[in-house]
């Protein structure tokens, strides 16, 4: 996800730049904050790098990434189509699929939503370990190999988002879940038992891909086994549990003052939940579409009655069949997805995501804490928790109207609010006639934009995904996506500061306004609404131009 940039997003280089950004903010020292909203201490841009002399903090990378999925009623509805109707498959809705008495999805997403908190939480846990690892580690000084150990991170996640996709459709989802905990388990061990350098990085790279694959099949497993009805709000638990894992990681820092070796445990605690997720995935039924794809049609009975409940079985088993007899073509290849065919929705998910990272989540962040300050806020764990619960306050907001008024006035209701918000801010730095009020009015505006931030363009980019690819696409288009929005992130954090130096933090500020006005109008032209709609019948909506 900020799954805002990919906020985690590491610096270009991977080096850190000496720098003293006290200048930049009514000469206050900066302090990073992460992606999702919550926001972490230290400066060290997300993925960008930045340096004071010796003594001060680094800033650490932070991200939060944003998947989920979701639907509701099966009424049939116009769509604007997003894709040329080069596709014959025919689509049929699965039908109230929530109304079974027997059998429930909810185990099977808490188990995928260990993936989640897993990504929020290897996201997190640097901003508080990496300035007593340096020290264990004899890198105090060393800013460059600081900025290795938070970028392998990121590194990792952009191949883990790409190969995700992949490894899904070969293996399957569960399977898939069950391959990921690996380098998610290897890795915390490596990082938490490391005597080197070399090693942390290592264990950060296999961390990073390991949450880049949570990254694309999290938000595409929950779609797929969740009724119609609910499939908004449990799509969106997915970025719910990746604010937790943010969270979780600065709560387990609170320790190191009192035990600067605590970061060991910090990172070595993350093995537990991955071997929960390995085994949990061996309980947990297959997605049914896939089966249906695979020609497991007895297999996909079975899941579906775990699922659903047994007297669902030949009717979904039914339905699923046939949205797949028009097509016998096999798995999309990488390169059609930029074929004429599909490219025009491809385009729409890579669109969201670069919007979502160039309204700039990463900047309200980054300098929440130098806000704090102006308003008299001296605590850093205060402006966390004020930013980190304004971010799980939106989201929970958003998980339940994601059903009722839709993605797509999220999405619009979001990036509006935003853009107001990023105005507030820039005119709270620079408008003599509010300078009494100016510490204030950033607060409020560092808040405003933080809620708008999660109401939408947080949650639904990841959950709206899913729901517009064609089943034929749907897993590498996900992961393509996602890619996108790592590398932006990573590009962001690289040009950010070098940016604010040049232009100035408000002139910036009122920059990302105008990218969240453009977003407004792309969205109101190019975004389908999915609200009510099965897969099948968004599939048929997009490819057949209905």
């Amino acid at each position: 996800m900020q799954l805002s940039t990919y906020a985690f997003k590491g610096n270009a280089a991977f080096a850190f730049q000496r720098r003293n950004f006290s200048n930049l903010l009514h000469n206050r020292s900066v302090t990073t904050t992460t992606t999702n909203g919550i926001r972490f201490s230290p400066p060290l841009h997300l993925h960008c790098s930045a340096s004071k002399p010796m003594g001060a903090k680094l800033a650490r990378a932070e991200n939060g990434i944003q998947t989920v999925m979701n639907l509701s009623s099966v009424k049939a509805r116009s769509v604007k189509a997003q894709a040329s109707s080069g596709d014959e498959e025919e689509a049929i809705p699965l039908k109230s699929e929530a109304n079974s008495s027997n059998g429930t999805v909810l185990p099977f997403v808490g188990v995928a939503c260990l993936g989640a908190i897993l990504f929020g939480y290897h996201l997190g846990v640097v901003n508080g370990a990496l300035e007593y690892l340096a020290k264990d580690l004899g890198i105090a000084d060393n800013t460059v190999l600081q900025g290795w150990i938070v970028s392998a991170l990121l590194a990792g996640a952009t191949v883990g988002s790409f190969t995700g996709g992949t490894l899904a459709d070969k293996f399957g989802r569960t399977r898939t879940f069950q391959l990921d905990a690996i380098p998610l388990a290897v890795g915390a061990f490596l990082c938490a038992t490391a005597q080197s350098v070399q090693t942390m990085i290592v264990g950060r790279l296999l961390a990073g891909i390991g949450i880049g694959i949570s990254s694309a099949i999290v938000p595409l497993y929950i779609s797929e086994i969740s009724p119609t009805e609910i499939r908004g709000a449990l799509g969106s638990v997915n970025q719910l549990f990746i604010c937790i894992g943010i969270l979780a990681a600065l709560i387990a820092g609170l320790p190191l003052a009192a035990n600067p070796l605590w970061w060991r445990t910090m990172f070595g605690v993350a093995v537990i939940p991955s071997v929960l997720l390995a085994i949990g995935m061996g309980f947990s039924p297959e997605s049914p579409r896939w089966l249906v794809q695979q020609g497991k049609v007895s297999e996909a009975e079975k899941a579906i009655k775990t699922l659903y409940g047994k007297e669902k079985v030949v009717e979904l088993v039914r339905d699923l069949s046939t949205s797949g007899k028009g097509s016998s073509e096999p798995e999309a290849g990488w390169f059609d997805l930029f074929s004429s065919r599909y490219w025009k929705v491809v385009s729409v998910g890579a669109a969201l995501f670069l919007f979502q990272q160039l309204a700039g989540i990463n900047a309200v962040v980054y300098y929440s804490t130098s806000v704090f300050r102006s308003a008299g806020i001296q605590s850093d764990v205060a402006a966390s928790a004020l930013v980190g619960a304004s971010n799980v306050f939106g989201t929970a907001v958003a998980s339940s109207l994601m059903d009722k008024m839709g993605r797509k006035s999220l999405l619009l209701t979001s990036f509006g609010g935003m853009a107001l918000s990023m105005l507030l801010l820039s005119l709270s730095f620079t408008w003599k006639a509010l300078a009494a009020h100016s510490g204030t009015l950033a607060v409020v505006g560092t808040v405003l934009y933080v809620l708008s931030f999660s109401l939408g363009a947080g949650p639904v980019p990841a959950l709206l995904l899913p729901e517009i690819f064609a089943s034929r696409i749907r897993a590498k288009a996900v992961a393509l996506s996602l890619g996108m929005h790592w590398i932006s992130n990573f590009v962001i954090g690289l040009y950010f500061l070098s940016v604010v130096t040049k232009f100035g933090i408000s002139s910036v500020y009122l920059g990302f306004a105008g990218v969240c006005v453009l977003a407004v109008m792309y969205i109101a032209g190019n975004v389908v609404e999915t609200k009510g709609r099965s897969l099948e019948e968004i599939e048929l909506a997009l490819t057949s131009g209905a």
